[in-house]
């Protein structure tokens, strides 16, 4: 599906044109486009991309390919910046969407293969002229880039509540240990994807912070600053879970084997209570022609069975072994 908006000094004047208009807009230097792709087919990536952008061919091979990692690059008559947004679903509980965009003069395109709520949101401000107009592209990449960032709090916060139940089924006395390991593996591979895209997109916001690129004007540049300081204080969050988590692991790892040293113990204590028994039945088990114990020698062996049994329980109990 192609979106598309029209701003002229600020103000919506258009909006979801038609195709040859979309070609008469650009070529109009006087109006800021923008132009959102959103789950386009084959035809609508060369007519838009190709087409009416002319954009080169690596960076729409770029656009349409997955990115695993944020990057910006710079082909000088615009940027390709690629970000991603994290979301909870119900079917993937965490999950990562990719979001393209194509920052030039007086155009930005925005691509993406899954409907996102920072789109949804700027179209929305935009179509109900909330506020004042856009006056660059610059500004409405901010904007989007800024809403995309603030919705990953609420993963951040779905996380940290899921890092605090694990940690309490670890400190609990009894807990189901094969759900545990995985829900442990599970969080931490969250966490893990989470740092692998929050680190580099900080890098990207970074570079066009520091005012690199021309088509990033200077008095937004501030903006652009915030926006990084707020994922260093993201990524810094992220850190900090990521490190109770692996504590909670080795806590578990820990208390595992602390179980399995006391299982080990009362099977030792259980070997050294029946050695008398063993000793004693061993001797009178031995098959002798002649054996004086033998002789009045059971009520013997009995006490003496007894009496070491006790003694060796007494001991084991107050080693607290048994």
């Amino acid at each position: 599906m192609i979106r598309s908006f029209i701003f002229s000094d600020g103000k919506l004047v258009g909006q979801d044109l038609e195709l040859e208009a979309l070609r008469l807009v650009r070529s109009d230097k006087g109006l800021l486009l923008w132009v959102d792709l959103d789950k386009p087919t084959p035809e609508e990536i060369k007519t838009i991309l190709e087409g009416v952008f002319e954009f080169h061919p690596l960076a729409i091979e770029d656009c349409v390919q997955p990115n695993s990692l944020p990057k910006v690059e710079d082909y000088e008559d615009y940027l390709f910046i690629v970000t991603h947004a994290v979301d909870f679903t119900r079917t993937e509980k965490f999950n990562s969407t990719e979001l393209d965009l194509f920052l030039g003069k007086d155009f930005l395109v925005t691509f993406h293969t899954a409907p996102l709520r920072s789109v949804s949101s700027m179209m929305e401000r935009v179509s109900k002229s909330v506020g004042a107009g856009p006056r660059g592209p610059d500004r409405i990449a901010h904007t989007l880039i800024d809403l995309l960032v603030d919705n990953y709090s609420p993963v951040v916060d779905e996380l940290r509540a899921e890092l605090e139940e694990l940690e309490e089924h670890v400190l609990a006395k009894e807990s189901a240990k094969g759900d545990l390991v995985g829900e442990l593996l599970h969080v931490r591979n969250d966490f893990t994807r989470l740092r692998t895209i929050v680190r580099p997109q900080r890098d990207v916001i970074d570079r066009l912070a520091r005012g690199e690129s021309k088509l990033i004007r200077p008095k937004l540049l501030p903006y652009f600053r915030d926006l990084r300081d707020n994922l260093v204080r993201l990524e810094d969050t992220v850190a900090g879970y990521h490190e109770r988590l692996l504590m909670a692991f080795d806590i578990y790892l820990n208390k595992a084997q602390f179980e399995a040293n006391e299982g080990i113990k009362f099977l030792t204590a259980i070997t050294a209570v029946t050695i008398p028994v063993m000793v004693v039945g061993t001797w009178f088990g031995m098959n002798f022609k002649t054996m004086p114990e033998l002789e009045n020698g059971y009520p013997w062996a009995l006490g003496f069975t007894l009496f070491t049994t006790i003694l060796i329980t007494i001991y084991l109990r107050r080693k607290k072994w048994l």
